[in-house]
């Protein structure tokens, strides 16, 4: 098999052996990837070292070769998922995957519109539905905020709040085209981040919010969010802190502050991985009936060391709207 392996310095394409599955895992031949903020990260840690890693965490592919233990799938089978961080990952022509990590590719989409789909979608669902607890039918109605709506969880989110949860949505975004991509994925209004939020808020007659889902530094937004989330509110948060934060002011409101990292399940193999196949497989179908749609924004041909380079560069920047995919073929 060919893969493309961050050494350190630089992305080089490499051959190597071609896994064998063995207990529950599947060997994938990669259609499609997508690139995320975390593929970066992990980029970063690995910048200066002697370590080398094949980096990726969203693929779409077909089966070509199973475990003995496996139960769900069969060679063929065409599928989505967003991979073990402790594992090679997709940027690859052959990855191995965990069936219980693993969905069925949507049938009305492309390997390309698939592949922009699982970890984010994954994130964004256990951040609003598993972190905070929201059900669809008593919190019907009630407003939350989406800090960065126009990323890639922030995509799916909202499209996740609106259409399976039943919340009123108001997202952050401040460039014009951000703004616009955020309502055409469901937002019902959207603040402008550069600005003071709490100002913004005056403007659309909002006092606080029930939910928030922060996806942009919560070290600039702790102190805002606990200023305008309701009492007995709850925040989550994806991105990592550098300072040190005073939990007490959450107290008087009785606010639930809660992480969501989409790789717990994998990383620690719980109870309930399977979990993150249940909710693939609840993405694929939402995805096949039109309730809601592929957050792709841009594809890229064939997986190389120019092209990750590029979207690496475009993440970086913080102006990446949607997501990324690369065809898959090396």
């Amino acid at each position: 098999m060919k893969a493309v392996i961050y050494n350190g310095n630089e992305f080089q394409v490499i051959e190597k052996e071609t896994p064998s599955p063995s207990g529950r895992d599947l060997l994938v031949r990669i259609k499609a990837i997508s690139v995320n903020p975390i593929d970066t990260k992990v980029r970063k840690i690995l910048e200066g070292t002697n370590s080398s890693k094949i980096l990726g965490w969203d693929a779409a592919g077909i089966v070509e070769a199973i475990g003995d233990e496996v139960k769900n799938y069969k060679v063929g089978d065409k599928v989505f998922y967003a991979g073990d961080i402790n594992r090679d990952g997709s940027y690859a022509s052959h990855q191995i995957v965990d069936e219980r990590i693993t969905g069925i590719k949507p049938e009305n989409l492309s390997y390309e519109e698939s592949a922009a789909m699982p970890l984010t979608s994954i994130a964004a669902w256990e951040a609003l539905f598993d972190r905070m607890n929201i059900d669809p039918e008593k919190d019907k109605g009630k407003r939350i905020l989406i800090i960065g709506g126009a990323g890639g969880v922030g995509s799916i989110a909202i499209q996740l709040a609106k259409k399976v949860a039943g919340l009123k949505v108001i997202t952050t975004a401040s460039r014009e085209e951000s703004k616009n991509w955020c309502k055409s994925m469901g937002a019902d209004g959207v603040l402008d981040h550069r600005k003071d939020l709490k100002a913004e808020m005056e403007q659309l007659k909002i006092d606080n919010f029930d939910y928030i889902l922060c996806l942009n530094s919560t070290d600039h937004y702790f102190k805002t969010m606990s200023e305008i989330i309701k009492p007995q509110g709850k925040i989550c948060s994806l991105v990592s802190t550098e300072k040190d934060h005073d939990l007490d002011i959450l107290k008087k409101k009785s606010v639930t502050f809660v992480w969501e990292f989409m790789f717990t399940r994998s990383m620690f193999t719980t109870e309930d991985i399977g979990e993150q196949g249940i909710i693939l497989n609840r993405i694929s179908k939402l995805l096949d009936k039109g309730r809601i749609k592929s957050t792709l924004s841009s594809t890229q041909d064939v997986i190389s060391v120019e092209i990750l380079n590029r979207s690496h560069q475009l993440l970086q920047s913080g102006k990446a709207i949607g997501k990324i995919s690369i065809s898959g073929i090396l």
